[in-house]
């Protein structure tokens, strides 16, 4: 492990990522920790739209943190989430989830490891998931 610093001034979001409706700013944590931890700032791309595809991660730990705008999730066994700027949130490993839509504005921090990690898309034509009572909605914050 390294010690390792990015500044906004001299920040470059790119376009590859994987969600091709978001930016990404790598903020260097990967190659500070060999690939153990990767963390990024993700904010909407102009004229793009999420797709709502159903997916999950195999990775061991998943974290984000809104800092401008508002995001829409559904997640399998929980419902629909929205989460906005001040918000944040952790996502069990291997959560089955779609995001429904965002602000044009929205910018977020996502936390992940490994940095390296696999996604799965899911089906569910078949079995569409139970939703429950939005933890957005029982939170006092």
């Amino acid at each position: 492990m390294r010690f390792s610093v990015s500044h906004r001034k001299k920040a470059k979001f790119a376009r590859r990522g994987l969600r091709s409706y978001f930016e990404y700013r790598d903020l260097g944590i990967k190659r500070a920790t060999r690939g153990q931890v990767v963390a990024h700032v993700i904010r909407a791309r102009p004229g793009k739209a999420p797709h709502g595809e159903w997916h999950a991660h195999d990775c061991k730990l998943q974290f984000v943190y809104v800092l401008k705008g508002w995001v829409l999730f559904e997640y399998e066994g929980v419902g629909k989430v929205r989460m906005k700027a001040g918000s944040c949130f952790y996502q069990p490993p291997r959560i089955r989830h779609r995001e429904l839509g965002h602000s044009r504005d929205l910018e977020m921090i996502e936390v992940v490891s490994p940095a390296r990690f696999r996604t799965r898309r899911v089906n569910f034509a078949l079995a569409k998931p139970a939703a429950r009572r939005s933890p957005a909605r029982r939170s006092r914050g």
